[in-house]
């Protein structure tokens, strides 16, 4: 477990539900048996070495009695699952009324079908586990909720054009980003635009930017690099992020330009 926080979480739910098996007088063999799951992961989830997931906390609070207690943890542990990295950037995405963001070189998260994302992790050196990545996956779909949220947030996207064309995860994954691109484009609330390549004037050749602006009036920064990602909050460095960024969308096609280049790029998969 990457994080003290996330692994709090684990013990507790581990102390649990060992307490009700051998209060229910069972073993591991049998907890697992009776709830469709191995003897091992049963011993696992109890060691804190594997994250349960919501179908192995209900039956598990089915067949002990537990009356509900145990199906109680699945938002701790659903929280749990994600790393601490996006668990604390999707907390100052919910606090955001404006978003921005610039991709330089590849599909933005907020934007990326599952397919594609998991293809990217499948593509990470040193490799991920099957599980590492089945966890970095989710956790970025659920960040996707900040669409829905209500009050809306205002959320900008500028798209690096090579971004759109190269087919990570294989052409039928590019096809299908493509034409999420497009259905979230349609959302009021949300502007996607794209840098040409052949641009001969471009803010954004330092790399991609992200750019929180909060309720409270504060606004953040946000910077990976390939080792690290950190919030920038320094105001100076706030204002040059945000100086870039706004030079950047005025610098790509606008957002009606911008969907009718990536229709052409989809009638080229065709």
């Amino acid at each position: 477990m990457e994080d003290e926080e996330a692994a709090a979480v684990l013990r507790a739910v581990g102390r649990q539900i060992k307490m009700w098996r051998e209060a229910a007088g069972m073993k591991q063999s049998e907890l697992g048996a009776a709830i469709g799951y191995s003897e091992e992961m049963v011993s696992a989830v109890e060691r804190a070495r594997r994250i349960p997931k919501p179908d192995f906390l209900d039956k598990t609070d089915e067949v002990l009695g537990a009356d509900g207690k145990i199906s109680a943890m699945t938002e701790d542990v659903e929280r749990a699952r994600y790393p601490k990295k996006v668990r604390d950037l999707a907390k100052l995405e919910d606090e955001a009324v404006e978003l921005g963001a610039y991709a330089a070189l590849h599909i933005h998260g907020l934007l990326q079908t599952r397919e594609y994302a998991q293809a990217l992790y499948e593509m990470r050196r040193p490799a991920y586990t099957e599980e590492e990545i089945e966890r970095h996956v989710a956790a970025r779909m659920a960040r996707k909720a900040v669409f829905e949220r209500v009050p809306r947030a205002q959320i900008t996207f500028v798209q690096e054009e090579v971004t759109l064309r190269r087919p990570l995860g294989g052409r039928m994954v590019l096809r299908r980003q493509l034409e999420h691109l497009l259905e979230v484009s349609e959302l009021r609330h949300v502007s996607i635009q794209v840098m040409p390549t052949d641009r001969e004037d471009h803010a954004g050749v330092m790399g991609s930017i992200r750019l929180l602006k909060l309720r409270d009036g504060k606004i953040l920064g946000h910077s990976e690099g390939q080792l690290y990602d950190r919030v920038v909050s320094d105001p100076r460095e706030v204002q040059i992020l945000d100086m870039r960024y706004g030079m950047i969308r005025s610098q790509a096609l606008s957002p009606g330009e911008s969907v009718t280049f990536i229709e052409k790029l989809l009638g080229e998969e065709t």
